[in-house]
């Protein structure tokens, strides 16, 4: 059975290593969106893996990200 929650923190916290961002900047970032997250609840939304697809666009419209692509293919393997 695949963990989609565990899949799911897989591909946020590669994206912040990716861009060198920590849990504290990404709160900065995500405020300038007018989204209130503090340091502690983005790292226990990451840590849990139990997170909102808003929040994961939200998170890559502060990462700057234009486009998003998810290759399904390896995952669950």
């Amino acid at each position: 059975m695949i963990d989609w929650n565990r899949e799911a923190k897989r591909l946020l916290r590669a994206e912040l290593v990716r861009r060198q961002i920590g849990y504290k900047q990404l709160a900065v970032l995500l405020e300038g969106l007018g989204v209130e997250e503090t340091e502690r609840s983005i790292a226990n939304k990451i840590s849990r893996g139990a997170f909102t697809f808003v929040f994961f666009l939200q998170c890559m419209k502060a990462l700057r990200r234009p486009a998003i692509h998810i290759d399904l293919t390896d995952i669950g393997e």
